[in-house]
């Protein structure tokens, strides 16, 4: 499993013009699924990204997680983070999980986000046309993998 992170001042989700998921502060997390991932890689994913040190402490080096921040965590399935783009000029999807695992695998991670962390978590909606807002903050953005085995 891939996960996108950045750090932003507010992150919002649209489907049809309808807010369906937004945070302030905190991280907007794209997810991606891949072929082989099962639950300990969904798991393992969202202990990372509640524990990934990306924000300021006191001295202004990133120091503090999301957990330890008390930001929010806006979650968006995004399969083409999965695409093969080693070759030629068009992604291949063939990386990709199948959509009805994939759904499965993003939800089992983001009732780990909700069990793990204290503060908002908001997601997008799988299979939907989004429009994915935000303000990356610093810019701020780390790719994080937890792979298959």
């Amino acid at each position: 499993m891939i996960a996108l992170i950045q750090r932003a001042t507010r992150g919002a989700v649209r489907v049809d013009n309808e807010v369906v998921g937004e945070i302030g502060a905190g991280l907007v997390c794209l997810v991606g699924v891949t072929r082989g991932d099962g639950a300990a890689q969904a798991e393992r994913l969202a202990e990372r990204v509640l524990n990934y040190r990306v924000f300021p402490d006191g001295a202004g080096r990133m120091n503090r997680s999301v957990r330890e921040a008390g930001g929010g965590l806006l979650a968006v399935p995004q399969f083409t983070l999965a695409a093969d783009t080693r070759r030629g000029n068009r992604p291949s999807f063939t990386p990709a999980a199948d959509p009805a695992e994939a759904e499965a695998l993003f939800d089992r991670f983001v009732a780990a986000i909700e069990r793990g962390h204290g503060g908002p978590v908001a997601t997008g909606r799988f299979g939907a046309d989004m429009q994915v807002e935000l303000v990356n903050d610093g810019p701020v953005t780390f790719w994080l993998e937890a792979p298959p085995g």
